[in-house]
């Protein structure tokens, strides 16, 4: 991971409640923040660690690599005085994934001021498009005192 991308993944850090700080799903999959603004958000996952019993990488691990970049994107433009919240997450797995890395791009399809919805494109090594998801996030004020 390049210094830029460790520093991007304590931006995202940023607001988390310390005590589950440490229990992140995004460190259990290994996920790494490679760029993040309001416009684009890119990270990526070892297929190694994330499989299920066949020897393909889970559906699952697509879906948390969707949800982890689609709610960054939204995040980042909802504001920091405004949180936002998963709402609905869809995923069509296209092609399985053996070895190697993912990478996810998540961009915007919609920003709101009560949704944001994000497209999420999983590819593999070859750059062959692996999974399609789309993370509809809800956008609220954050409460008072809240980080």
């Amino acid at each position: 991971m390049t210094e830029q991308a460790g520093d991007l993944a304590l931006e995202t850090r940023a607001g988390i409640d310390p005590a589950a700080a440490d229990q992140q799903l995004n460190d259990k999959i290994g996920l790494k923040i490679l760029e993040a603004t309001p416009e684009r958000v890119v990270g990526t996952i070892p297929v190694e660690g994330n499989l299920q019993p066949y020897g393909l990488l889970h559906g699952g691990a697509n879906a948390t690599v969707a949800e982890a970049l689609g709610s960054i994107l939204a995040a980042l433009n909802a504001g920091t005085d405004r949180a936002a919240m998963g709402l609905e997450l869809s995923c069509t797995h296209h092609r399985a994934v053996r070895s190697g890395t993912v990478t996810g791009v998540a961009t915007p399809l919609h920003v709101g001021r009560g949704t944001i919805t994000a497209e999420i494109v999983l590819t593999d090594d070859e750059g062959r498009r692996t999974c399609t998801a789309r993370l509809t996030c809800v956008v609220r004020d954050k409460p008072p005192g809240a980080k």
